[in-house]
Parts: C-alpha cells; sequence; structure tokens
C-alpha cells in the first residue's frame, strides 16, 4: 500500500514538473537604450513575451534623467549613474540591458534579483568592477542549472546510473570538463550550431541514461559512465552555451564573464549532487524507499521521451 502510495506521488511530481519546466526555464527581459542626440535617449523593451515586460519590470532611471514614455531626457550630465530594475528575479531571472552611444560604442549590462542594480559610466570604458560582474554571472550560471530541468534531470539520471560510489566522481567530472570546453568554444564563438537539435539531443541524453540505469547487465554505459557523460556534456555545453548567448556577455571582460558563470553552473551542479546525497543517506534507513528507483528512472525517460518528440519537431519548424 506505502509503495503504491509511494509511486502515485512520483507520478504526479513527474507530471508538475514538466507543466512547471517551461514555466521557470530562464526567462530573460531585454531593454535597448539608444542615444538619439546628445543627452537624449530612446527606450524599449523586446517584443515576443505574452505579457508587456513593463507590467513585471520598472527601470529606475539614473537621478538627472527624466523619462516621457519611451524618451529619456538625461541633459549634459548624460546617461550616468545607478540604473536600477525593479521586479527582476520573479517572472524574469534577469534584465538585459542594452545600450547604444551616439558615438558608435555600445555597453550590456546584465540585472539580476542579486545584483539589480548597475552603475553606468556615459560612453567611456566600461568601468564595472571584476568583483560586480563575476558576482552576476556566478548567480546567473546558478539559477541557469537549477530552473534548467533537463540538465538537472541528466545528473540526476548519471547518479541513478552510477550510485554514490567513487566511480560517480571521474563520472562528474568527465561531464563538467566535456560542457566547459563546448560552453567557452560556443560562447567565444569558435562553434556555432542550431539550438534545436542541441536541445533535442539533451533530452535525448537523458531518455538513453534513464533507460541505462534500469538495465541490470553490463551495458557501455555502466561500463564506462566517465565515457558517456564526457560525450553528452559536450552537448550539455552548448546548451549552457545557448543560454548565455541570451544573457550576452560584457566586451570588456569577456573572458571573466564566461568563467565565473561555468562556475556558477558547477555550483548549482554539486549542490543538486549534495541534496541527492543527503537523500539518499535519509532513505537508506527505510530499505523499501529503493524500490521506488524503477518509477523514478521511468518518470525520467517518460518525460525526456515527450522533449525528444517536441523539440525533433521543432527542428523542422
Amino acid at each position: 500500500m506505502k509503495l503504491q502510495s509511494l509511486k502515485i506521488l512520483l507520478a504526479i511530481f513527474t507530471v508538475l514538473l514538466s507543466n512547471t519546466t517551461w514555466a521557470h526555464e530562464m526567462s530573460m527581459a531585454e531593454m535597448q537604450v539608444r542615444e538619439m542626440s546628445p543627452g537624449e535617449f530612446f527606450w524599449q523593451w523586446g517584443a515576443g513575451e505574452k505579457r508587456p515586460v513593463n507590467e513585471e519590470l520598472t527601470p529606475a532611471w539614473p537621478e538627472g534623467c527624466q523619462a516621457e514614455a519611451n524618451i529619456l531626457h538625461c541633459g549634459d550630465t548624460g546617461l550616468k549613474g545607478s540604473l536600477s530594475i525593479q521586479g527582476v528575479g520573479k517572472r524574469f531571472s534577469a534584465a538585459l540591458i542594452k545600450i547604444f552611444w551616439l558615438d558608435g560604442q555600445s555597453k550590456v549590462y546584465t540585472l539580476t534579483a542579486g545584483q539589480p542594480t548597475a552603475q553606468l559610466y556615459g560612453s567611456a570604458d566600461d568601468r564595472r568592477g571584476l568583483g560586480e560582474i563575476a558576482s552576476a554571472y556566478t548567480t546567473l550560471g546558478i539559477e541557469h542549472i537549477l530552473t534548467g530541468f533537463d540538465h538537472l534531470l541528466f545528473v540526476i539520471g548519471l547518479l541513478l546510473l552510477v550510485g554514490f560510489n567513487r566511480q560517480l566522481l571521474w563520472t562528474i567530472t568527465a561531464f563538467t570538463l566535456a560542457h566547459s570546453v563546448t560552453l567557452a568554444c560556443s560562447a567565444l564563438g569558435w562553434l556555432v550550431l542550431r539550438s534545436a537539435p542541441v536541445e533535442a539531443t539533451i533530452a535525448l541524453s537523458i531518455m538513453l541514461v534513464a533507460g541505462e540505469a534500469l538495465h541490470k547487465q553490463q551495458t557501455l554505459a555502466r561500463r564506462y559512465p566517465a565515457l558517456v557523460a564526457f560525450l553528452f556534456g559536450l552537448v550539455h555545453g552548448l546548451g549552457f552555451a545557448g543560454a548565455l548567448k541570451e544573457i550576452g556577455l560584457p566586451e570588456n571582460h569577456l573572458l571573466p564573464a564566461l568563467l565565473t558563470f561555468n562556475v556558477g553552473v558547477e555550483i548549482g551542479q554539486l549542490l543538486t549532487v549534495t541534496v541527492a546525497w543527503v537523500l539518499w543517506r535519509l532513505s537508506s534507513r527505510w530499505p523499501k524507499v529503493a524500490l521506488a528507483r524503477p518509477a523514478m528512472l521511468y518518470g525520467i525517460g517518460s518525460l525526456a521521451a515527450y522533449w525528444s518528440w517536441e523539440r525533433t519537431l521543432a527542428i523542422f519548424n
């Protein structure tokens, strides 16, 4: 009876997860600010959202700037000072502010719930401190892995495949190394692929790992899980790069932003493994909980199969 109840709860959890996957994927709001004449700017939120962005986010312009509808008057002082976005971190994980100056320069600022304010210095060189950039991109990396359920389910699938033993260390290390390589190559423009095939392959990787974890015989994935994790990690890195492309990278601090975003991804990944280990230790007191493992794997595999079908269709759209 208890086992049946547990299976029902797992089924409900899977349905809820499939419904919230899209709602909690990292959502970026984009604002463009363009200098039309000295001290005069036109600003607008990007299109494409079902609900207007201005219903969720409100900009607080630097002192000395006055907004009239979509026109910003900053006078001789220019667009300098603190710019903040109220409401970021709720529906939108981050706000991407792109400023185009009259002299041809452009700057990109990423605001998050943890860092909702940016310091603007006009069209001079980007003088944001490395600490500010590192904090913002580390937070974005953590948010991406913890809200990207496909990446999380792949890591959980690896845990169920390998178990908590010495082999897990090599497996997670291989996954980390692989996605770090392709994340860097793609973010730097050295490797460019369409996002639709990448997302479909990520879904297929989850389905394969879940299926391999259900086998009792020594399959290739069971013998060499680090190799499997490395190969699919290359694809997952391209998925991370797709998210980072939407966020944008500051031109003058490209490498620090890329590095700290990857560090954030690793922190989120380690948090997932740590929570899973704690739950595993707690559940070891009740041996019958282990009977839920197949149901969990079937749930993960079924969800991944749905994603695979949906994302494969997206390739041809």
